[in-house]
Protein backbone atom coordinates (compact mmCIF):
# COMPACT_ATOMS: atom_id res chain seq x y z
CA UNK A 1 0.00 0.00 0.00
CA UNK A 2 0.91 3.72 -1.21
CA UNK A 3 2.16 5.80 1.66
CA UNK A 4 3.73 8.90 1.82
CA UNK A 5 5.35 9.62 5.31
CA UNK A 6 5.14 13.73 4.64
CA UNK A 7 1.36 13.75 4.69
CA UNK A 8 1.31 12.38 8.30
CA UNK A 9 -1.32 14.33 10.74
CA UNK A 10 1.67 14.17 13.55
CA UNK A 11 5.58 13.57 13.58
CA UNK A 12 6.23 10.92 16.04
CA UNK A 13 7.88 11.34 19.16
CA UNK A 14 10.85 9.15 19.89
CA UNK A 15 14.24 8.58 21.67
CA UNK A 16 12.96 6.75 24.81
CA UNK A 17 13.88 3.42 26.01
CA UNK A 18 10.68 2.37 28.25
CA UNK A 19 7.62 1.30 27.75
CA UNK A 20 4.39 1.14 30.52
CA UNK A 21 3.04 -2.61 29.63
CA UNK A 22 -0.76 -2.22 30.01
CA UNK A 23 -3.29 -4.65 30.89
CA UNK A 24 -5.33 -6.72 28.44
CA UNK A 25 -8.94 -8.24 28.43
CA UNK A 26 -11.15 -9.45 26.56
CA UNK A 27 -14.10 -6.97 25.79
CA UNK A 28 -17.22 -7.29 26.59
CA UNK A 29 -19.92 -4.79 27.57
CA UNK A 30 -19.32 -5.43 31.40
CA UNK A 31 -15.68 -4.36 30.85
CA UNK A 32 -16.50 -1.66 28.39
CA UNK A 33 -18.96 0.35 30.76
CA UNK A 34 -17.62 3.69 30.81
CA UNK A 35 -15.64 3.61 27.91
CA UNK A 36 -18.09 2.37 25.21
CA UNK A 37 -19.73 -1.01 24.38
CA UNK A 38 -19.55 -3.58 21.49
CA UNK A 39 -21.50 -3.52 17.92
CA UNK A 40 -23.28 -5.49 16.42
CA UNK A 41 -25.03 -3.09 13.43
CA UNK A 42 -22.80 -0.34 12.40
CA UNK A 43 -24.63 1.51 10.22
CA UNK A 44 -27.59 2.20 12.70
CA UNK A 45 -25.97 2.65 15.48
CA UNK A 46 -26.19 6.00 17.21
CA UNK A 47 -23.56 8.34 17.33
CA UNK A 48 -22.70 10.58 20.29
CA UNK A 49 -22.95 14.34 19.33
CA UNK A 50 -21.61 16.63 21.96
CA UNK A 51 -22.88 20.61 22.22
CA UNK A 52 -20.67 23.00 21.16
CA UNK A 53 -19.80 24.58 24.53
CA UNK A 54 -20.79 28.10 25.93
CA UNK A 55 -18.51 30.84 26.42
CA UNK A 56 -20.39 32.42 28.92
CA UNK A 57 -23.54 32.59 31.19
CA UNK A 58 -25.81 32.85 27.81
CA UNK A 59 -26.45 29.34 26.89
CA UNK A 60 -26.09 28.01 23.12
CA UNK A 61 -29.30 28.20 21.23
CA UNK A 62 -31.78 25.21 21.29
CA UNK A 63 -31.04 23.00 18.13
CA UNK A 64 -27.62 24.93 17.71
CA UNK A 65 -23.86 23.62 18.30
CA UNK A 66 -24.80 19.91 17.08
CA UNK A 67 -24.84 19.98 13.78
CA UNK A 68 -21.65 19.13 12.39
CA UNK A 69 -23.19 15.63 11.83
CA UNK A 70 -21.39 12.03 11.23
CA UNK A 71 -18.83 11.33 9.06
CA UNK A 72 -17.85 8.04 8.00
CA UNK A 73 -15.31 6.03 5.79
CA UNK A 74 -12.41 3.68 5.89
CA UNK A 75 -10.19 3.08 8.25
CA UNK A 76 -6.90 1.49 6.98
CA UNK A 77 -4.17 0.07 9.15
CA UNK A 78 -0.91 -2.14 8.03
CA UNK A 79 2.18 -3.28 9.63
CA UNK A 80 5.14 -2.41 7.19
CA UNK A 81 7.57 -4.75 9.23
CA UNK A 82 7.67 -3.22 12.55
CA UNK A 83 5.79 0.27 11.76
CA UNK A 84 2.32 0.73 12.45
CA UNK A 85 0.87 2.87 9.83
CA UNK A 86 -2.81 4.11 9.13
CA UNK A 87 -4.91 6.33 7.34
CA UNK A 88 -8.58 7.72 8.10
CA UNK A 89 -10.46 8.49 4.60
CA UNK A 90 -13.24 9.31 6.65
CA UNK A 91 -11.35 12.60 7.87
CA UNK A 92 -8.54 12.34 5.67
CA UNK A 93 -5.53 11.88 7.92
CA UNK A 94 -2.84 9.81 8.04
CA UNK A 95 -0.49 8.36 10.84
CA UNK A 96 2.52 6.76 12.28
CA UNK A 97 0.65 5.18 15.38
CA UNK A 98 3.49 2.99 16.54
CA UNK A 99 5.91 -0.03 16.31
CA UNK A 100 6.20 -3.67 17.73
CA UNK A 101 9.90 -3.00 18.24
CA UNK A 102 12.30 0.03 19.69
CA UNK A 103 11.87 2.46 16.57
CA UNK A 104 15.49 2.93 16.19
CA UNK A 105 15.80 -0.78 15.38
CA UNK A 106 12.09 -1.55 13.22
CA UNK A 107 12.58 -2.97 10.00
CA UNK A 108 16.25 -4.39 10.58
CA UNK A 109 15.43 -8.00 11.03
CA UNK A 110 12.13 -8.26 8.31
CA UNK A 111 9.51 -11.17 9.87
CA UNK A 112 9.99 -10.64 13.82
CA UNK A 113 7.26 -11.69 15.67
CA UNK A 114 4.99 -8.80 16.80
CA UNK A 115 4.69 -9.41 20.90
CA UNK A 116 3.49 -5.74 21.56
CA UNK A 117 2.82 -2.21 19.69
CA UNK A 118 4.81 0.58 21.22
CA UNK A 119 2.51 3.92 20.76
CA UNK A 120 3.59 6.93 21.27
CA UNK A 121 0.72 9.33 21.54
CA UNK A 122 -3.42 8.56 22.63
CA UNK A 123 -6.22 11.13 21.78
CA UNK A 124 -10.26 11.52 22.82
CA UNK A 125 -12.55 13.29 20.80
CA UNK A 126 -14.78 16.46 22.93
CA UNK A 127 -16.77 16.86 20.21
CA UNK A 128 -18.53 13.23 19.88
CA UNK A 129 -18.09 9.19 19.72
CA UNK A 130 -16.67 6.97 17.78
CA UNK A 131 -17.30 3.50 15.69
CA UNK A 132 -15.40 1.08 14.33
CA UNK A 133 -16.27 -2.02 12.71
CA UNK A 134 -13.68 -4.45 11.00
CA UNK A 135 -14.99 -4.94 7.31
CA UNK A 136 -13.25 -8.59 7.24
CA UNK A 137 -13.48 -9.43 11.07
CA UNK A 138 -9.62 -8.88 11.20
CA UNK A 139 -9.07 -9.22 15.41
CA UNK A 140 -7.59 -6.11 16.92
CA UNK A 141 -6.81 -4.29 20.66
CA UNK A 142 -7.23 -1.41 21.54
CA UNK A 143 -5.70 0.97 24.78
CA UNK A 144 -8.49 3.04 26.68
CA UNK A 145 -8.65 5.13 29.48
CA UNK A 146 -11.89 6.95 31.04
CA UNK A 147 -11.87 10.56 30.81
CA UNK A 148 -9.85 13.40 32.62
CA UNK A 149 -6.74 15.23 31.14
CA UNK A 150 -4.65 14.25 33.78
CA UNK A 151 -4.27 10.92 32.54
CA UNK A 152 -1.06 8.84 33.22
CA UNK A 153 -0.25 5.44 31.41
CA UNK A 154 -1.17 3.37 34.24
CA UNK A 155 -4.70 4.76 33.30
CA UNK A 156 -4.92 2.47 30.35
CA UNK A 157 -6.68 -1.07 29.33
CA UNK A 158 -6.15 -2.92 26.70
CA UNK A 159 -9.06 -4.15 24.97
CA UNK A 160 -8.71 -7.60 22.68
CA UNK A 161 -12.18 -7.41 20.01
CA UNK A 162 -11.94 -10.76 18.22
CA UNK A 163 -13.05 -8.60 15.00
CA UNK A 164 -16.95 -10.26 14.86
CA UNK A 165 -18.34 -7.09 16.19
CA UNK A 166 -17.58 -3.52 15.65
CA UNK A 167 -16.52 -1.06 19.27
CA UNK A 168 -18.02 1.57 19.88
CA UNK A 169 -16.01 4.64 22.16
CA UNK A 170 -17.64 7.55 24.08
CA UNK A 171 -16.84 11.04 23.91
CA UNK A 172 -13.85 11.75 25.90
CA UNK A 173 -12.63 8.43 26.18
CA UNK A 174 -8.84 8.14 25.61
CA UNK A 175 -8.25 6.03 22.78
CA UNK A 176 -5.00 4.66 21.00
CA UNK A 177 -4.64 3.13 18.15
CA UNK A 178 -7.28 0.18 16.61
CA UNK A 179 -4.33 -2.39 16.29
CA UNK A 180 -4.71 -4.61 13.79
CA UNK A 181 -3.07 -8.70 14.90
CA UNK A 182 -2.78 -8.96 10.82
CA UNK A 183 -0.72 -7.30 8.58
CA UNK A 184 -3.66 -5.17 6.89
CA UNK A 185 -6.96 -4.30 8.46
CA UNK A 186 -9.77 -2.05 7.30
CA UNK A 187 -12.70 -0.66 9.74
CA UNK A 188 -15.65 0.90 8.66
CA UNK A 189 -15.39 4.46 11.00
CA UNK A 190 -17.73 6.21 11.75
CA UNK A 191 -17.47 9.59 14.06
CA UNK A 192 -18.20 13.39 14.56
CA UNK A 193 -17.58 15.29 11.66
CA UNK A 194 -16.05 17.65 13.39
CA UNK A 195 -12.99 15.56 14.75
CA UNK A 196 -11.46 17.72 17.13
CA UNK A 197 -8.69 15.77 19.39
CA UNK A 198 -6.93 16.44 22.80
CA UNK A 199 -3.29 14.44 22.64
CA UNK A 200 -1.10 12.73 25.43
CA UNK A 201 2.64 12.17 24.27
CA UNK A 202 3.36 9.51 26.38
CA UNK A 203 6.91 9.75 25.34
CA UNK A 204 7.24 13.82 25.60
CA UNK A 205 5.42 13.57 29.32
CA UNK A 206 6.31 10.08 30.90
CA UNK A 207 9.41 9.18 28.65
CA UNK A 208 7.96 5.67 27.90
CA UNK A 209 5.58 4.00 25.31
CA UNK A 210 2.19 2.92 26.01
CA UNK A 211 2.48 -0.71 24.86
CA UNK A 212 -0.16 -3.07 24.35
CA UNK A 213 0.03 -6.71 23.95
CA UNK A 214 -0.71 -8.50 20.83
CA UNK A 215 -2.52 -11.95 21.76
CA UNK A 216 -4.66 -13.73 19.26
CA UNK A 217 -6.31 -16.57 21.64
CA UNK A 218 -8.89 -15.53 24.20
CA UNK A 219 -7.63 -13.96 27.32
Amino acid sequence: MDFDPAHLAYLPTTGVRRWHETPLVLADDGKLRGYGCLVDEPTQFPIEIVRWPAQGWRPIDLNSGDQGGVTEGVFEFWWRNETLYARNNAVGDSYLFGWSQWPEEAGRVPGMPRERALIWRANYHPDGGQLIYPRRHHPFVVPLALPGDDVTPDRFITFYCDGTRGLYIHPNVWHGAFIPLDDHAEFLDRQGRVHARVSVDFAKEFGCYLASPLIRQSV
